[in-house]
């Protein structure tokens, strides 16, 4: 089966795009319209850290809202989109 692709929001170029919506509701259809894989990956890094930070329980309600608030403000608010030439930041060994 061939690869879907989408004109991921993050990258601005076309990308091989998620198997399904990885968020209920509109805010996960407008991810898996508009989102690569590689942007996603970079959002769980990115969730890793908010999580991490916040000590956030990802089970709770007020998580929840936090982290669709933060997907949201990642991919499509301001400069959502990643600096030309960007390189992700290696970890360091």
């Amino acid at each position: 089966m061939a690869q879907r692709m989408v004109k991921c929001v993050k990258y601005g170029k076309e990308l091989p795009g998620l198997e399904e919506p990885p968020w209920s509701g509109d805010l996960g259809q407008r991810i898996y319209d508009n989102v690569s894989q590689d942007a996603w990956k970079l959002w769980m890094e990115h969730l890793k850290m908010l999580i991490n930070e916040y000590r956030l329980s990802p089970a709770t309600k007020e998580a929840q809202d936090l982290i669709a608030q933060q997907m949201e403000q990642f991919f499509f608010g301001e400069g959502a989109k990643l600096p030309p030439g960007y390189v992700p930041q290696q970890k360091k060994s």
